[in-house]
């Protein structure tokens, strides 16, 4: 075991080092660059028809849900733990500085983001079920024609689902619980597999219906609280803003001990937690998003960089901006969750209960949403039929997760989850002028509704260099 454990801790150190941070940015900034930067340009059109579409009616049809349970499914996922705990980290390893590179890393991955949600909408299918599946290792069977480089992803994601989506978040649950209201670990387990069960059963339908009810709520609950205490504490907010700017360019440590940090450790910490919490780039979101009723790929890619501006740039802000107001950032016991729970403690009586609710809501979305993830990645390698027995799996190791330690399946579950990123961003890579085509395919008129998917179907023409794995009409 401990030799396990100390190879895995040695390709984590890769997987989540800087050449996957690199390959990571890079990839973004090579689809800023092609797309000619239309997401920053076209931004306040986004907002317009993502933000402001949450609040209409819309249908979807039998194969799928619409355009904002797909993202509120996604996010659901994204928005966990890591909005929470590893903002802390970030602050706590990297210094205050890492806060702007968090923000770097969530910009340039909006656009990341948009391509490979794209791109899942663009060569999804429908499975035996009539149902839409989609995501990394369709793009990358349909796009490239490289099945064993899909069938790595797949695999890659239906294991990292168990424990970094499923086992660890309901470990974290139930320690909250025990904490805060004394509830044995089994007790909460148990009622945890009910609920997570009776959701899972009907599918990515039923999981949309929940994910678009929790999901705003949970993140207007948190985000509400954090603007509270800041309205409080608003005549350190500058002070705040001032650490995180003068820290991010500190190309020497500012101080000595526990509390000196550098550029170098603010931009690698940042970094790291921002892709961590968001996503970008992983190739998960697209999964569930691929689902979305929608007349054009790039609509839906709309959706997924709206995801990552709620995630990082308002969720994860809020979170530092009230651990760097409250003042207890250099407090070297408190690390993680316990850091910003005593953060809000600190703007008033009560304030830890925020963090501790929110902390419960988030990750037992992201069990969820993590389910939806890896019962699609494992439907990919043998077919609808494995579903059930999935899912059967996956909830009895909720709660096998929440009454066991785990340290051992975080490990491992971190760098599975890391590794999905590396064939996601191949395929990106190499389809990103099928996202420019669809991009400006749809930007030229982006209000007029497509009929058919064939109509943007010439658009997905591979280079010549990759053969064919399907009939063009069969990539939609």
């Amino acid at each position: 075991m401990d030799a396990i454990m100390r190879f895995n801790d040695w390709l984590n150190s890769i997987v989540w080092g800087p050449p996957m941070l690199i390959l990571l940015i890079g990839t973004g900034l090579v689809l800023i660059a092609t797309t000619g930067f239309i997401i920053y340009r076209k931004f306040g059109f986004i907002l317009r028809n993502t933000f402001l579409k949450m609040f209409e009616k819309t249908e979807a049809d039998a194969s799928g849900v619409t355009p904002f349970q797909a993202v509120s499914t996604a996010l659901a996922s994204t928005v966990g733990t890591g909005n929470i705990a590893g903002v802390a980290t970030a602050i706590t390893l990297g210094g205050p500085g890492a806060v702007f590179w968090m923000w770097f890393a969530a910009i340039v991955g909006m656009t990341t983001k948009y391509a490979e949600v794209t791109l899942a909408l663009a060569y999804r299918q429908k499975n035996e079920k009539s149902q839409y599946s989609g995501g990394p290792m369709y793009y990358i069977t349909n796009g490239l024609g490289w099945k064993w480089l899909a069938y790595l992803f797949a695999i890659f994601g239906s294991l990292a689902a168990f424990g970094i989506g499923d086992m660890t978040q309901a470990n974290s649950i139930a320690g909250a619980v025990q904490s805060a209201f004394g509830i044995d670990p089994r007790i909460t387990g148990i009622i945890l597999a009910i609920f997570a069960a009776a959701i899972l059963i009907g599918g990515i339908q039923r999981i949309g219906q929940f994910a678009e009810k929790v999901v705003p709520f949970m993140a207007a609950f948190y985000i509400l609280g954090g603007l509270i205490i800041l309205i409080m504490e608003f005549r350190h907010i500058p002070a705040a803003f001032g650490l995180i700017f003068n820290n991010a360019f500190n190309l020497k440590a500012a101080g000595s001990g526990a509390l000196g940090f550098t550029m170098a450790q603010a931009l690698r910490y940042g970094v790291a937690r921002g892709v961590f919490t968001n996503e970008a780039g992983l190739g998960s979101a697209p999964i569930a998003h691929s689902a979305a009723t929608t007349d054009h790929p790039a609509r839906q890619g709309m959706w997924g960089s709206f995801e990552v501006f709620v995630d990082t740039i308002l969720i994860c802000t809020m979170s530092a901006l009230v651990i760097l107001t409250s003042g207890v950032y250099s407090n070297p016991e408190l690390k993680g969750a316990a850091l910003t729970s005593a953060a809000f403690g600190t703007g008033f009586p009560g304030g830890q209960y925020i963090v501790t609710i929110a902390l419960l809501i988030f990750a037992f979305t992201t069990i969820v949403g993590w389910c939806y993830y890896g019962e699609k990645c494992i439907e990919y390698l043998f077919g609808s039929a494995i579903i059930t027995p999935y899912r059967i799996i996956y909830v009895i190791l909720i709660y096998i997760g929440a009454v066991g330690g785990l340290e051992f399946v975080w490990g491992i579950s971190d760098t599975l989850n890391g590794l999905m990123a590396i064939p996601n961003l191949i395929a990106v890579l190499i389809l990103s002028p099928v996202v420019v085509r669809l991009t400006k395919d749809f930007f030229a008129d982006p209000e007029r509704k497509r009929l058919s998917p064939m109509e943007y179907e010439p658009l997905l023409r591979r280079p010549k260099v990759f053969k064919s794995t399907m009939d063009p009409v069969d990539k939609i």
